[in-house]
């Protein structure tokens, strides 16, 4: 199936717009690399760009050009545009400024990008406000800088909002092949996952990486993650910013909890997508998916001639969740074997250096290492520089590994404790040895944990819950929250509503038992001196009570066979749907900091799984022989903020249930609130 954006990506013709440094850049790079279509530079004044003839016209070119870079003012951009669709073109890069993203700065930034985007019609276009793209498969360069790559016949796309940041991923030394590198500006027609759907579908693009600014169109990155499982082919992504859209409601535990981060952190585990933190792990992840794809499991097993690199590489592995297996006893036999009694057989390896430049023993040495549980190997070697020293000793590695990872069967790495300690020649004789060259313990070990996340990861995934823009939301109160919440299944305690301090009395002996006395109207009632727990001396309760700022009071059953509280919120977050946030609740909600955030919709067994991770899990289990929780009921009190979400999602601003009281026969909600509007 051909996609719309095929012309234009990869072109056999090109056209460049303009007669500035920019345009003469795009024309030599294309040049210098080697591209073997037409390029027609169009000026009306000059003879020549970039040492090519120029046409006077873009009606002049013996014919429509695959693709234009069109590097003119932002009037003149539309008028290209306009004609290019008019001739027939196949699409183009609109590398002028000024459009949307300057709207605060020029007052008509909107209307002409709606000027633009009429131009252009169905005609691909790319930008505007950015660089273009360089397509190393075919040589083709819609560039207008410099840049660091070299062509290849198959490699990964990169793709990114930011100029900069694609200019400096191309000057990458780590070996990693670069099939396409792909920059959006500020996406008017062309966004990033319509950009990344026509490049996964390049059969020559093994792995997508992504640099995120801001998601947009929930449902276009949905189809981007859907056809990336169609393919089987990876995507990996850096989230960039932080937006203080999500925690505008403050009035709520949730909102200083969760917001544009955690959606995003959710939005991307939800579709497969496996985040990293920063560039240098995007690059170290992207390379072991290209050489690899995703691993079946996190079980590593270290390989190295130091007791120190081998203690080195334990110590960062803590807290990377991977498994480093012990040595089977078949293992240990063949190890012994090679590497006599001398040496302590553990998971990180030391095998010492005496076995140093014996090919055949390294070799056999590695392969009993990879013939375990473990998914991938790391072999730890450092080289030496090449201006200073003689590389010409450690070409024993590349070869002995090559032998063991081709007996073995397994993929093996060779790892740097430093990244400047694996130089680019260096890296590309590992990559055509058949193994994986990799910078840094760091890195290497995150990409091996993104590989792994990605092996695990379901084949189809469910559609988010798109949230509304209600206008003007109000929240609701305490009783009026719970009772709305209720109504879906949520269990909360009995209560009584006294609107006169005279009939606290009577509410109480209605309510029998251990109860508390709560204000009405105050966001944080604890720390508002808004809740007395009514003991025996019932009158002195309802004298505080009496001097709480309200003027009405809820009596309620105290729950007392709680074993934990949790926090259970759902807020609206309109780059990434609903964020439901699970997590220790009551007045030590912030103080702890332990939640965890899933999207809407989600399954029982989502929510389960989402227990599981809180640093608190284990009250809910019976820590040191307490009773433990209903985890079922805490599930179905879930379900039921769920299941109101989802039946008024366009107004919904914000749910909280805070403490949600998890007790062995139920979960209780003894606080609640909502925040709503009106549908738009």
């Amino acid at each position: 199936m051909t996609h719309p954006l095929d012309r234009l990506l990869r072109p056999k013709s090109i056209a460049v717009v303009g007669g500035g440094a920019w345009c003469a850049s795009v024309v030599e790079q294309c040049r210098k690399m080697g591209f073997a279509g037409d390029i027609w530079p169009v000026h009306p004044k000059r003879d020549e760009v970039g040492g090519i003839p120029a046409f006077a016209g873009l009606e002049d070119l013996p014919r429509a050009p695959d693709a234009a870079f069109i590097g003119v003012n932002r009037n003149a951009t539309i008028e290209s545009v306009r004609l290019l669709r008019e001739m027939g073109a196949g699409g183009a890069v609109c590398f002028a400024s000024g459009f949307r993203e300057a709207q605060a700065e020029t007052g008509d930034g909107e209307g002409l990008q709606a000027d633009l985007l009429e131009a252009a019609g169905k005609m691909p276009i790319i930008g505007p406000n950015c660089y273009g793209f360089i397509n190393y498969l075919d040589r083709a360069l819609l560039w207008p800088d410099q840049h660091g790559g070299v062509p290849v016949d198959r490699g990964v796309a990169i793709l990114t909002q930011s100029s900069n940041i694609a200019i400096n991923l191309t000057m990458q030394a780590r070996g990693l092949p670069l099939a396409y590198v792909l920059t959006a500006g500020n996406q008017a027609q062309q966004g990033l996952a319509e950009l990344g759907v026509a490049a996964l579908q390049d059969d020559r693009v093994t792995a997508l990486g992504l640099h995120i600014e801001g998601i947009g169109d929930l449902r276009a990155f949905e189809r981007l993650a859907t056809e990336a499982k169609r393919l089987n082919k990876s995507i990996v992504a850096i989230k960039a910013g932080r937006s203080d859209q999500a925690r505008a409601a403050a009035i709520s535990h949730t909102a200083s909890l969760t917001g544009s981060d955690a959606g995003a952190r959710a939005l991307l585990a939800r579709l497969g997508i496996a985040q990293v933190e920063n560039l240098p792990a995007f690059l170290e992840t992207l390379k072991l998916i290209h050489f690899n794809g995703a691993l079946q499991s996190n079980k590593v097993v270290s390989i190295s001639c130091s007791g120190g690199e081998a203690s080195l590489m334990a110590d960062t592995a803590d807290g990377h969740e991977l498994a480093f297996p012990p040595l089977s006893a078949v293992q240990a036999t063949r190890l012994r074997e090679v590497l006599g009694p001398m040496v302590a057989l553990a998971n990180p390896l030391d095998y010492h250096t005496f076995i140093w430049d014996n090919v055949d023993k390294m070799a056999a040495c590695i392969a009993a290492a990879l013939d375990g549980e473990a998914a991938i190997g790391c072999l730890i070697v450092d080289y030496p520089r090449a201006d200073r020293c003689d590389p010409a000793a450690w070409d024993c590695t590349i070869e002995a590994g090559a032998r063991a990872t081709k007996a073995a069967g397994k993929p093996l790495t060779i790892v740097t404790t430093l990244p400047e300690s694996l130089p680019e020649e260096v890296a590309a004789q590992i990559a055509a040895a058949g193994m994986i060259p990799m910078h840094s313990l760091d890195d290497t070990l995150v990409a091996i944990g993104r590989a792994a996340w990605l092996g695990q990861q379901a084949k189809t995934l469910t559609p988010v819950t798109l949230p509304g823009a209600p206008c003007d939301p109000v929240t609701l109160g305490e009783a009026e929250s719970k009772k709305a919440l209720q109504d879906k299944g949520l269990q909360v305690p009995g209560s009584l509503r006294a609107e006169r301090a005279e009939a606290l009395a009577a509410c109480l002996d209605k309510v029998g038992g251990p109860a508390v006395i709560k204000a009405e109207g105050l966001a944080h009632k604890t720390e508002a001196g808004g809740v007395v727990f009514v003991g025996e001396n019932k009158e002195q309760a309802i004298e505080t009570a009496g001097e709480m700022p309200c003027t009405s009071w809820l009596v309620e059953e105290r729950i007392e066979d709680a074993a934990a509280e949790l926090l259970v919120g759902v807020l609206r977050d309109p780059a990434h749907g609903f964020v439901l946030t699970l997590g220790a609740g009551g007045v030590w909600t912030e103080i702890l900091q332990d939640s965890t955030s899933l999207l809407l919709p989600t399954t029982a067994e989502g929510i389960r799984n989402a227990l599981s991770q809180l640093k608190i899990y284990p009250l809910l289990t019976g820590y040191r022989g307490s009773a433990p929780a209903d985890i079922d009921a805490i599930v179905r009190a879930v379900e039921a903020v769920q299941e109101y979400v989802t039946e008024y999602a366009a107004e919904i601003e914000e749910v909280e249930v805070n403490p949600l009281l998890a007790c062995p026969n139920r979960a209780v909600a003894v606080d609640a609130l909502i925040r709503k509007g009106e549908a738009r």
